[in-house]
């Protein structure tokens, strides 16, 4: 099959955004490239693999592909895209040159070329992340793997955002907690999170397409029973509104969120009261020129916080229900 290939050159700060217009302007799959440093000084403490292929991407810049089924209008689909990424502006993000190229690609050059990258990773001392096609011997007795295959949806733990989960989720789960995983993507935190102890993950997305990963992936970790995933927008879903039969009791003890900093100030009040006393939420997808925002608004919304965890220039905040 042809698929039509829009590319997007634009900058790490705008990824997430921009990757969203073109899953909402019907993309069926989209790939993102970022500057790659083979000279920058990598953690390889746990026996991290960075099997990362250098490119010409310049540093704090990314190449963003989505791929659309023929019969669409590609035109159309080009002005909205442009559109939305125009009004980022005026949140205070800056996509850059936004130069959007065209090219017709087979299905093969998309859908699977991109996984001999994807390797197994050991992002801390107890989890490891093993994509489904790789064969991965653990070498260490606590080690816990997570079976992946995101799929279309986003979330490999490679990106610093989900890695400052994981580490900071090894941190603070105990036995028994039940989690609210918001934004799940390829479901990776829930799935880390039960590794760790988690009773019960209830993961919310509000793209049918990570929903449908996440399913996937849960019934590939065989956690079925511990996991739901349900389409949300964002916590909508504990008010009654959309799906129905949400399984996990409230309050519960651990609040954790990868998505735009943006789309954290939406969401404090509701996550305040989704928390017991004491609980932690963990708000991380934050790139460094929204830190100052989103940490005032955690502390008005009465979250003490704890620690702020940093890779590259993103941020996670560690915070607690006072």
């Amino acid at each position: 099959m042809i698929w039509k290939e829009i590319t997007i050159h634009t900058t790490e700060e705008a990824v997430e955004m921009v990757s969203n217009f073109l899953h909402e302007a019907g993309a069926g799959g989209v790939t993102i490239e970022e500057h790659v440093d083979n000279d920058k000084p990598r953690d390889t403490s746990l026996g991290q693999w960075f099997e990362i292929p250098p490119n010409d991407i310049p540093e704090g810049e990314a190449k963003i592909s989505g791929y659309f089924p023929e019969g669409l209008d590609i035109d159309e689909v080009i002005a909205e895209v442009r559109a939305r990424i125009e009004e980022l502006k005026s949140f205070d993000i800056d996509p850059g040159v936004a130069e959007i190229s065209v090219r017709d690609v087979s299905e093969d050059d998309w859908a699977n070329n991109w996984k001999q990258y994807f390797k197994p990773l050991r992002v801390s001392e107890r989890l490891t992340i093993k994509p489904t096609w790789e064969e991965y011997v653990p070498v260490s007795p606590n080690e816990q793997i997570i079976e992946l295959d995101p799929g279309m949806a986003f979330g490999t733990g490679t990106h610093p955002t989900t890695s400052l989960c994981l580490l900071t989720l090894e941190s603070i789960i105990q036995e028994g907690d039940e989690v609210i995983d918001v934004g799940t993507g390829s479901g990776i935190l829930a799935i880390g999170a039960c590794r760790l102890g988690a009773s019960k993950v209830l993961a919310l997305d509000l793209d049918p397409v990570a929903v449908s990963s996440a399913k996937e992936n849960t019934r590939l970790n065989g956690l079925e029973d511990r996991i739901q995933v349900v389409e949300s927008d964002l916590l909508s879903v504990l008010k009654g509104e959309g799906s129905t039969g949400v399984e996990i009791k409230l309050p519960v003890r651990v609040v954790v969120a990868n998505i735009l900093a943006e789309i954290i100030l939406l969401f404090i009040e509701d996550v305040y009261q989704a928390l017991a006393p004491g609980g932690y939420y963990i708000a991380s997808g934050i790139y460094k020129n929204k830190e100052q925002a989103v940490q005032e608004a955690l502390i008005a919304a009465g979250f003490e916080l704890e620690r702020t965890a940093r890779e590259e220039d993103w941020v996670a905040f560690v915070t607690r229900k006072r």
